[in-house]
């Protein structure tokens, strides 16, 4: 459907994320490959205020009679509401990656969930979805949340699943080198509360005396998680998407998750790691949820287990390492 809104169409597109972003990598490539015409509005500045603010000003100079479509990407909540009157001539795109009440209130419990701001939240992004004609979501069953909690129409959303940026992200041989006679077992990501790193770390605690078995953990573990150390498992805090690459092609087995049991989120979503893990070919364990079973069906490379059991992780990772 969004390919077919925009084809042979100007589209502005907007974004108050990072340019390089992976969700705004893909949707800024299918409108340089649908529409006739596009100019992108998004910065790469580390500062999120500096960006959102670069962004208001691009917004003030550009013309928008010169467009037919109005797209924005991530965090639509931060843009529509106050710039609606100036897009209702304009087809309006948005894509609801994240809900900021969902996310801020449900997912990383940061505000109270009967308070002023997370009602607040709740108008924000209800007003957003509003206000745009039509709205992305990143599975069905994210989409089928933004329909009961904030009245989305189903009939004007539809699924962009997230893709892997395959021009750093493919199969490639990659020599193990120290890892020669070990079962590599990768891990990677922002380690945000519905990832469940618990999970997973646990889980490499309890194959500890499993010595053939080695994990890499990738990602800045906070403070408040509690670290296994030893021999078994090796923590690296950051490495550039290249880096990143060359890692997961020497793994043997990869963990997707979302591994957290009691966040809703992590049962709605598909952990980007796994759309990166797929376009590598890797083998990899996902968390055993509605939403990863829309793309997923478990076979000799995809395998499932409960969310939050760090002994049925265990247990999976031991079996694929026998095999």
């Amino acid at each position: 459907m969004i390919r077919e809104l925009i084809k042979d169409r100007r589209v502005l597109f907007v974004t108050t994320k990072n340019l390089d972003y992976i969700r705004n990598t893909q949707e800024i490539s299918i409108i340089e490959n649908c529409a006739v015409k596009s100019r992108i509005i998004g910065f790469t500045d580390k500062s999120y205020a500096r960006r959102l603010v670069k962004v208001y000003l691009g917004l003030l100079r550009e013309r928008k009679r010169d467009y037919d479509v109005i797209f924005i990407g991530f965090a639509p909540q931060l843009v529509l509401p106050f710039w609606h009157g100036k897009f209702r001539k304009h087809l309006v795109v948005i894509d609801f990656f994240i809900s900021l009440y969902d996310t801020l209130v449900c997912d990383r419990q940061l505000i109270g969930k009967n308070s002023l701001p997370a009602k607040l939240l709740h108008y924000i992004d209800e007003r957003t979805i509003k206000c745009a004609d039509y709205i992305l979501a990143d599975t069905r069953a994210h989409g089928a949340y933004f329909a009961s909690e904030f009245a989305a129409d189903p009939e004007k959303t539809e699924v962009l699943y997230l893709e892997a940026d395959r021009t750093i992200y493919y199969p490639r041989e990659q020599k193990k080198d120290v890892y020669a006679d070990l079962f590599l077992v990768l891990y990677f990501g922002s380690i945000l509360p519905l990832q469940g790193v618990e999970t997973v770390l646990e889980a490499a605690e309890i194959l500890k005396a499993e010595n053939k078995i080695h994990f890499i953990v990738i990602g800045p573990v906070r403070k408040e998680t509690k670290r296994y150390e030893g021999d078994h498992i090796e923590y690296i805090d950051w490495l550039s998407q290249s880096e990143l690459a060359e890692r997961i092609a020497m793994a043997d087995l990869c963990l997707a998750g979302h591994f957290n049991a009691h966040i809703d989120k992590a049962k709605r979503t598909i952990p980007g790691k796994a759309y990166i893990y797929e376009a590598m070919g890797k083998k990899m364990i996902l968390g055993d949820n509605s939403a990863n079973r829309e793309l997923f069906a478990a076979d000799d490379r995809h395998y499932y287990v409960e969310m939050g059991n760090a002994a049925k992780l265990a247990e999976q990772i031991i079996k694929l390492a026998e095999m």
